[in-house]
């Protein structure tokens, strides 16, 4: 192994501890899904459903994004950034007054929008524009939320936060492919539109929800028209997979929208169940498992190679997640959202785990096949060389 390597390694094994925090998060927004659902859940707590959402949203998601944007700038201090979302999110969890992680949290937000001066002090342009916009939806969100305000009104911002983000790297990937001269502008007018929806919210919910909802179409449209996945998804493998999953979260993103535009603001009940749902599972969970074999590589320095369990869960996702909203949610059957919701649990679990399986055996694998022309003598000239399976990466 090349000192390179190790001390890649090594670096990604000191970003662990912060992957390790958003993955507890994951964990304790799955039981407390659990107990929203009315099923049994390992852990049962009065906080947990309270804080549910932006438990999920600041700090699983939240962490994850944050931890992924240090790494690409590097240095020491935008490690705050992931630091903060991930121990404010972990405080959730516990008895200790909300005000302290409601604190980090707005801190974590803080340092990751100052991470985005920092990226478009190296190189603006309206990809990150639109993930800057994404990180200032998230630090409202935050700020909102220490102030008093209620989950169910900060929906809209966490949802921006999320989008935002999602689509402004996507416009990244979009530009390799030579986009129209009119592509980015059309961009940048839908990503002004959502956050002109999201303030209006604030003060005009009704007037605002039609207008983000309607944003949310026009940015499903867009991706959908210029987004390289239609073109993969002819592909086979990862690149198959990944533009699935991509083209499914846009089909969820849209429904979220057309719900707001066509229903207006809606704060409790089956509706906004299914809006809540669309988004973050529908939506943002899809785009996880389409990032994550590139991602999280980048971010452990561990392989990650696809597995057809990914699409297994993948699948599970979508075909359960129907099962909730449009059965459960939308024609209210109760048996149908449960059964839909305990089958989403199943489905990101076995995504994970299908995840950690793979790269642990990935990493096994390179380590042998690294040390095997090391550890072993040369086989005498006459000899036939046997092949090793384990070689074949």
């Amino acid at each position: 192994m090349t000192s390179a390597t190790s001390a890649a390694r090594r670096a990604g094994a000191r970003r662990a501890p912060l992957l390790l925090a958003a993955g507890v998060c994951l964990l304790a927004g799955l039981d407390a899904a659990l107990v929203l659902l009315g099923l049994p859940a390992p852990v049962t707590s009065d906080r947990l459903p309270q804080v549910h959402g932006v438990l999920l949203v600041l700090g699983f998601a939240g962490t994850l994004v944050a931890l992924e944007r240090a790494v690409a700038l590097g240095g020491r201090w935008p490690y705050l950034a992931p630091a903060s979302l991930g121990a404010g999110g972990l405080l959730l969890l516990t008895p200790v007054d909300l005000a302290l992680p409601k604190s980090l949290l707005v801190a974590g937000a803080a340092v990751l929008t100052a991470l985005y001066v920092r990226f478009w002090q190296r190189q603006p342009g309206p990809a990150l524009l639109a993930q800057a916009a994404g990180a200032v939806s998230a630090l409202g969100a935050a700020l909102l939320w220490l102030g008093g305000l209620d989950v169910p009104r900060l929906l809209p911002w966490l949802v921006a936060f999320l989008v935002l983000t999602i689509a402004g790297e996507r416009l990244e990937l979009a530009r390799v492919a030579l986009l129209a001269p009119r592509a980015e502008p059309a961009f940048l007018a839908c990503v002004g539109a959502v956050l002109t929806g999201v303030v209006t919210t604030l003060m005009w919910p009704a007037t605002g929800t039609l207008l983000l909802g309607a944003a949310l179409l026009a940015l499903v449209a867009w991706l959908v028209v210029h987004d390289v996945a239609r073109r993969l998804l002819r592909s086979t493998g990862l690149p198959r997979f990944s533009a699935a999953c991509l083209l499914a979260g846009y089909a969820w993103l849209g429904l979220a929208g057309a719900l707001w535009l066509l229903g207006g603001p809606v704060a409790e009940g089956s509706r906004y169940d299914a809006v809540v749902h669309a988004v973050f599972l529908g939506f943002v969970m899809s785009m996880i498992m389409a990032h994550a074999p590139v991602i999280l590589p980048a971010v452990l320095r561990r392989p990650l190679p696809y597995h057809p369990g990914l699409a297994v869960a993948a699948w599970l996702l979508h075909t359960s997640l129907a099962l909730r909203v449009v059965v459960g949610d939308l024609r209210e059957i109760r048996g149908a959202w449960q059964l839909g919701g305990a089958l989403n649990i199943a489905a990101v679990l076995v995504f994970v785990l299908t995840a950690a399986t793979a790269s642990v055996t990935a990493t096994r694998r390179a380590a042998a096949a690294a040390a095997a022309p090391s550890s072993a003598a040369a086989p005498p000239a006459s000899a036939p060389v046997s092949a090793d399976p384990r070689n074949d990466r």
